[in-house]
């Protein structure tokens, strides 16, 4: 056993000392001044990135109660407008039944208003 061993390390010197012959100490000097360069640079980008995020949750901290204020207008605002439009469609579709010529055709209509359909969903 103890001849294995001693075979063994002479073999593992061996391979060792042959390895280190092939690599170049400086090539090695280079790659670790390379790493360091591009550790430092990741930490530096990662410290960015979480000033940042820090500052984008700020922003959004102070935006989301108006944003969330807003919403709650908007949606209690809708029934008022869909009650608004379905007046103006029943009186516009009396006034029609009354004055047929009261309103001009499609043709005409696009020339004299240039306003956006509020009534089309987009």
């Amino acid at each position: 056993m103890d001849k294995e061993a001693s075979i063994m390390a002479a073999a593992s010197k061996e391979l060792s000392s042959q390895f280190r012959a092939l690599i170049d100490t400086d090539d090695i000097e280079t790659l670790k001044q390379q790493q360091m360069l591009i550790l430092g640079r990741l930490q530096d980008s990662n410290a960015v990135l979480s000033h940042f995020n820090d500052f984008s949750e700020n922003c959004f901290s102070e935006v989301s109660s108006d944003l969330a204020r807003s919403t709650r207008v908007l949606k209690s605002m809708k029934p008022d407008l869909d009650y608004i439009f379905q007046k103006l469609r029943s009186i516009k579709g009396r006034i029609l039944a009354t004055y047929p010529d009261a309103f001009p055709d499609e043709s005409s209509r696009e020339e004299l208003d240039r306003r956006p359909d509020l009534e089309l969903p987009q």
